[in-house]
């Protein structure tokens, strides 16, 4: 029997000069801050080396949309927008190759009322991960920068793959 782990692929690469939502870019280099171009309104929870870039999976976008929340790629603020990995294995210390890139998950993030509009009944606490495990947004730093686009395969390495820092 084989490790073999699902790879993944960008869907969209996302940034904002004011919070949300971020919008499609069709590329962006990623370094130890964040995406060039991505900018936060409100600085305290956002940003940082251990927050420079968040990350989703279409298919909890897709599962909120079949519930009626008006959520597109970009809107719940995550810059990257993955399809084909399985989110609920996706947690803090884990690291992901999108690209030329390495980024490594620091957190769940905490979902802020600057969403709340997107969600049918305002009830941001939707993707929060205490609450619905697996279907959060993560943070994570960026161990090796790179420049990132729609279409690149996202690898969840093993833990014994994860390049050094």
């Amino acid at each position: 029997m084989t490790d073999e782990r699902p790879v993944g692929r960008v869907i969209q690469v996302s940034v904002s000069l004011r919070g949300v939502p971020k919008l499609v870019v069709e590329r962006a280099a990623l370094g130890p801050l964040g995406l060039d171009g991505d900018k936060h309104n409100v600085r305290a929870g956002h940003g940082g080396p251990d927050r420079a870039v968040c990350l989703l999976a279409m298919e909890v976008i897709e599962q909120l949309q079949r519930e009626g929340h008006a959520v597109e790629p970009g809107t719940l603020g995550e810059n990257v927008t993955i399809r084909g990995l399985d989110w609920t294995n996706v947690a803090p210390g884990d690291r992901l190759r999108i690209g030329p890139a390495v980024v490594e998950v620091t957190r769940f993030t905490t979902p802020c009322k600057s969403i709340a509009h997107f969600f049918k009944d305002g009830d941001f606490t939707r993707v929060l991960h205490t609450t619905n495990p697996g279907e959060a947004r993560v943070y994570a730093r960026v161990i090796q920068p790179g420049e990132l686009a729609a279409g690149m395969d996202v690898e969840h390495l093993a833990p014994t793959a994860s390049p050094s820092s």
